[in-house]
């Protein structure tokens, strides 16, 4: 064989082994590259907040109770959800048996309300009124409501459970105030030299009351609360349009749907005395339809 040819076949073999190692180990390189799937986001699940549950308790000393149980009221509401616990009940018995023997302590109930909700009670706020509810229930259980005082409070950071709250109230046992009676008689002057004075028809099924009303019916409901013997007057009062006697009627009608309506929030019915006089007492002249609108009245206020 001459080198010539030796040549020859020498670079044969390196085009053939090139091309096998060509075929074998790089035939993807030119292959488009697959881009790996888009992954979606995922979305995490809404983290649910948790109810809060304010529990049956007080304190005083050596005396104490404390159960993981309350009253419940629906959102928006100021009406106690019923039954209430055998905890409950039995907190209630044993706090009236702790106050008949310390008639020198009272028992504060702090109802809690959320800016969100809607006041349709006769209260300033929710709070106050579910304080009311419950002390009402007290009352019921032979609890003096002399000994029990209300008051609300705005807690935003509650949270509800499928839209009850579970036990907006708090308690708590102190000493009566020393001063106890002189705030009454100031309250008694405060009522009764800027009574409630309520405009409606007999028809109408609520009334609609201001900031200032609200206040008055918590300082009417307080003072009969605390003062024994204490009654309040509901007095109806219409214009002079008509005969005298069906307005005496009218006046009286209305006197009786205010006193239900004042017993649907929380006054004792016992305690509300109505009566009506009619024409008799003008407070504007009747010669104006806006005179006669404001004769057209009836006042709540105050019997020592």
């Amino acid at each position: 064989m001459t080198k010539t040819t030796t040549n020859l076949l020498l670079m044969l073999i390196t085009i053939l082994a090139g091309t096998y190692f060509y075929i074998t180990c790089c035939s993807s390189c030119g292959a488009p590259v697959e881009k790996e799937p888009v992954k979606e986001a995922v979305t995490p699940a809404p983290v649910t907040p948790v109810a809060t549950s304010y529990p049956f308790a007080f304190s005083d000393g050596d005396y104490a109770y404390n159960e993981n149980d309350n009253y419940n009221f629906n959102m928006s509401s100021s009406s106690i959800l019923m039954p209430i616990s055998s905890k409950v009940t039995d907190g209630i018995a044993s706090l009236k048996t702790f106050l008949a023997e310390n008639a020198g302590k009272v028992i504060n109930l702090t109802g809690y309300y959320k800016s969100d909700e809607t006041n349709e009670s006769m209260f300033p706020n929710l709070g106050l009124a579910r304080a009311n509810a419950v002390k009402n229930h007290f009352v019921d259980n032979g609890i003096p409501s002399a000994q029990i005082n209300t008051m609300g409070q705005l807690m935003d950071d509650m949270v509800a459970k499928d839209q009850i709250f579970l036990g907006p109230i708090a308690y708590g046992l102190a000493d009566k105030a020393a001063d106890a009676e002189d705030a009454m008689n100031a309250l008694y002057d405060k009522i009764t030299a800027n009574p409630l004075v309520l405009y409606f028809e007999t028809n109408q099924a609520s009334i609609n009351l201001s900031a200032e009303q609200r206040q008055k019916v918590a300082d009417i409901s307080r003072y009969l609360d605390k003062v024994e013997g204490a009654m309040c007057s509901v007095v109806g009062h219409t214009d002079n349009v008509g005969r005298r006697a069906p307005n005496v009627r009218l006046g009286q009608e209305r006197a009786d749907f205010a006193k239900s309506y004042l017993a649907q929030n929380g006054i004792a019915e016992a305690k509300i005395k109505t009566s009506s006089e009619g024409p008799d007492s003008p407070v504007e002249s009747n010669s104006t339809e806006a005179g006669r609108a404001k004769n057209r009245r009836t006042v709540v206020t105050l019997n020592k």
